[in-house]
Protein backbone atom coordinates (compact mmCIF):
# COMPACT_ATOMS: atom_id res chain seq x y z
CA UNK A 1 0.00 0.00 0.00
CA UNK A 2 1.43 2.83 -1.15
CA UNK A 3 1.64 5.91 1.18
CA UNK A 4 -1.44 8.56 1.06
CA UNK A 5 1.00 11.87 1.79
CA UNK A 6 2.99 10.38 -1.61
CA UNK A 7 -0.14 11.13 -3.74
CA UNK A 8 -1.62 13.75 -1.88
CA UNK A 9 0.19 16.32 -3.67
CA UNK A 10 -1.01 14.77 -7.50
CA UNK A 11 -4.62 14.63 -6.44
CA UNK A 12 -5.95 17.72 -8.18
CA UNK A 13 -3.94 16.11 -11.41
CA UNK A 14 -5.38 12.67 -10.30
CA UNK A 15 -9.18 14.03 -10.34
CA UNK A 16 -8.56 16.39 -13.19
CA UNK A 17 -7.58 13.25 -15.10
CA UNK A 18 -11.43 11.65 -14.82
CA UNK A 19 -13.32 14.80 -15.39
CA UNK A 20 -11.26 15.72 -18.28
CA UNK A 21 -11.99 12.13 -19.55
CA UNK A 22 -15.74 12.88 -18.94
CA UNK A 23 -17.89 14.85 -16.60
CA UNK A 24 -18.35 12.83 -12.94
CA UNK A 25 -19.41 12.98 -9.66
CA UNK A 26 -18.10 12.66 -6.83
CA UNK A 27 -18.99 8.55 -4.98
CA UNK A 28 -17.91 8.16 -9.01
CA UNK A 29 -14.88 9.45 -8.76
CA UNK A 30 -13.85 8.02 -5.83
CA UNK A 31 -14.96 4.61 -7.08
CA UNK A 32 -12.81 4.91 -10.19
CA UNK A 33 -9.61 6.21 -8.31
CA UNK A 34 -10.06 3.00 -6.50
CA UNK A 35 -10.65 0.50 -9.30
CA UNK A 36 -7.90 1.95 -11.11
CA UNK A 37 -5.58 1.07 -8.88
CA UNK A 38 -6.21 -2.27 -7.66
CA UNK A 39 -7.71 -0.47 -4.17
CA UNK A 40 -4.37 0.23 -3.30
CA UNK A 41 -4.95 4.05 -3.17
CA UNK A 42 -8.76 5.10 -2.42
CA UNK A 43 -9.48 8.87 -1.48
CA UNK A 44 -11.15 10.24 1.42
CA UNK A 45 -14.67 11.93 0.97
CA UNK A 46 -13.08 15.12 2.95
CA UNK A 47 -9.97 15.31 0.67
CA UNK A 48 -12.17 14.58 -2.70
CA UNK A 49 -14.39 17.93 -1.81
CA UNK A 50 -11.68 19.98 -0.48
CA UNK A 51 -10.61 19.56 -3.87
CA UNK A 52 -13.31 20.33 -6.11
CA UNK A 53 -13.46 23.30 -3.60
CA UNK A 54 -10.70 24.34 -4.40
CA UNK A 55 -10.27 23.77 -7.75
CA UNK A 56 -13.76 25.57 -8.39
CA UNK A 57 -12.62 28.72 -7.02
CA UNK A 58 -9.69 28.42 -9.22
CA UNK A 59 -12.08 28.63 -12.09
CA UNK A 60 -10.39 24.94 -12.99
CA UNK A 61 -13.85 23.23 -12.67
CA UNK A 62 -17.62 23.51 -12.60
CA UNK A 63 -19.88 22.34 -11.31
CA UNK A 64 -23.93 21.21 -11.89
CA UNK A 65 -26.58 19.04 -10.95
CA UNK A 66 -27.61 16.23 -12.78
CA UNK A 67 -30.80 14.90 -13.43
CA UNK A 68 -33.09 13.44 -9.73
CA UNK A 69 -31.61 10.04 -9.25
CA UNK A 70 -32.36 7.64 -5.78
CA UNK A 71 -34.14 10.40 -4.43
CA UNK A 72 -31.71 12.91 -5.06
CA UNK A 73 -29.49 15.46 -7.12
CA UNK A 74 -26.33 14.16 -8.35
CA UNK A 75 -23.42 17.46 -8.38
CA UNK A 76 -21.38 16.52 -11.17
CA UNK A 77 -18.57 18.18 -11.94
CA UNK A 78 -16.40 19.19 -15.58
CA UNK A 79 -13.06 20.58 -16.47
CA UNK A 80 -13.38 24.53 -17.92
CA UNK A 81 -10.95 25.52 -20.65
CA UNK A 82 -8.87 27.07 -18.18
CA UNK A 83 -8.65 23.32 -16.37
CA UNK A 84 -7.51 21.48 -19.80
CA UNK A 85 -4.89 24.01 -19.95
CA UNK A 86 -3.94 23.32 -16.39
CA UNK A 87 -4.35 20.20 -16.43
CA UNK A 88 -1.69 19.68 -19.31
CA UNK A 89 0.68 21.93 -17.58
CA UNK A 90 0.28 19.64 -14.31
CA UNK A 91 1.35 16.69 -16.98
CA UNK A 92 4.34 18.45 -18.40
CA UNK A 93 5.17 19.28 -14.44
CA UNK A 94 5.32 15.71 -13.74
CA UNK A 95 7.08 14.08 -16.58
CA UNK A 96 9.98 16.42 -15.20
CA UNK A 97 9.35 15.46 -11.49
CA UNK A 98 9.87 12.09 -12.73
CA UNK A 99 13.06 12.59 -14.25
CA UNK A 100 14.40 14.48 -11.30
CA UNK A 101 13.04 11.54 -8.87
CA UNK A 102 14.56 9.01 -11.40
CA UNK A 103 17.92 9.97 -10.91
CA UNK A 104 18.18 9.93 -7.14
CA UNK A 105 16.05 6.23 -7.24
CA UNK A 106 17.41 4.45 -10.25
CA UNK A 107 20.65 2.48 -10.10
CA UNK A 108 20.80 0.91 -6.34
CA UNK A 109 21.40 -2.75 -5.68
Amino acid sequence: MISSDVIRGHLDSIILRLIYEKDRYGYEISKEISLRTNNQFQIKEASLYAVFQRLEKKGIIESYFGDISYGGKRRYYKITTLGKAYFKEKIAEWEETKKIINIFMEGLE
